[in-house]
C-alpha cells in the first residue's frame, strides 16, 4: 500500500516535472526565435545605420559647394552645420530606400474568414518630388477586398511610409503602394488613391497655391467591377 502510494506521488511528480520542461522549454524555443529576429532586425538596422554615416561626408561636401555655388559664405555662423544638417535630413527623407515591405509586414499577416472590403483612408504622406527635390504631400486612401488575409491596419501606413520616403513622382508612388499591398496579401483587388499638393507647383513654376494632383491605381476587382470600384471611390470620399 505505501509502495502504490509512493509510486503514484513520485509519478504525479514526474509527469509534473515532465510537465515543466516542456512548458519552458517551449517558451525556450519562442524565446530563442524571437532573439534570433530581434537580432537579425538590429543587425539590419547597424548596417543601415553604418552605411548612412559612410556616405555623410559626401552628403555634407555636396550642400557645401551648393550654398557656395549660390553665392553664400558657408563659414558664417547661421551657415556652419546647415551641410550636415542638410545632409541628415535628406537620409531620413529617403530612408525608404532602405526598407522593404517584409521588413515591416513580420507577422502582421493574419488568416481571417473576411471577404468585404477594408479601407484605411486619410493616411498621411509626405514625399520628395525627384524633379525639384522639393516637397509633396497630402493624404492617401487605400482600399483591399481580403482572400482569407487580412493585414495589420498599422501596417498599410507604413507601406506607404517606404515608398513616399524616396525621391518620387506621384504616378509611380501610387503604384508601387498598391502592387506591394497585392504581392504581400494575394487579394480579390487593390485601390489606391492619393491626392497632394505639389510644392513645385505650388513655390515656383506657374505658382499656383490651390492646385492638387489626384492619382489612382486599382488592382484586381477594383478595375474589373465598375460596381466595387464605385463603393470605394464613394466611402473614400464621404468624411
Amino acid at each position: 500500500m505505501e509502495y502504490t502510494k509512493a509510486a503514484e506521488m513520485n509519478g504525479m511528480r514526474n509527469d509534473k516535472i515532465v510537465s515543466e520542461f516542456l512548458c519552458h522549454n517551449g517558451f525556450s524555443e519562442l524565446s530563442i526565435e524571437a532573439k534570433k529576429a530581434a537580432l537579425q532586425c538590429n543587425e539590419e538596422k547597424s548596417r543601415k545605420e553604418l552605411e548612412d554615416e559612410s556616405n555623410l561626408p559626401a552628403l555634407e561636401a555636396a550642400y557645401t559647394s551648393i550654398l557656395r555655388g549660390l553665392g553664400e559664405n558657408t563659414d558664417r555662423q547661421g551657415l556652419v552645420r546647415t551641410p550636415l544638417r542638410a545632409a541628415k535630413a535628406m537620409q531620413f527623407l529617403t530612408k525608404g530606400y532602405h526598407e522593404t515591405v517584409y521588413d515591416i509586414l513580420n507577422n502582421a499577416i493574419f488568416d481571417e474568414d473576411h471577404d468585404e472590403m477594408v479601407i484605411v483612408k486619410d493616411i498621411d504622406m509626405f514625399s520628395l518630388c525627384e524633379h525639384h527635390l522639393v516637397p509633396f504631400f497630402g493624404k492617401v486612401h487605400i482600399g483591399y477586398l481580403p482572400s482569407k488575409k487580412v493585414v495589420g491596419l498599422s501596417k498599410l501606413a507604413r507601406i506607404v511610409e517606404i515608398f513616399s520616403r524616396r525621391l518620387q513622382v506621384q504616378e509611380r508612388l501610387t503604384k508601387q503602394i498598391a502592387h506591394a499591398i497585392c504581392e504581400a496579401l494575394q487579394p480579390a483587388g487593390v485601390a489606391v488613391v492619393i491626392e497632394a499638393t505639389h510644392m513645385c507647383m505650388v513655390m515656383r513654376g506657374v505658382q499656383k497655391m490651390n492646385s492638387r494632383t489626384i492619382t489612382s491605381a486599382m488592382v484586381g476587382v477594383f478595375r474589373e467591377d465598375p460596381k466595387t470600384r464605385e463603393e470605394f471611390l464613394s466611402l473614400a470620399k464621404n468624411s
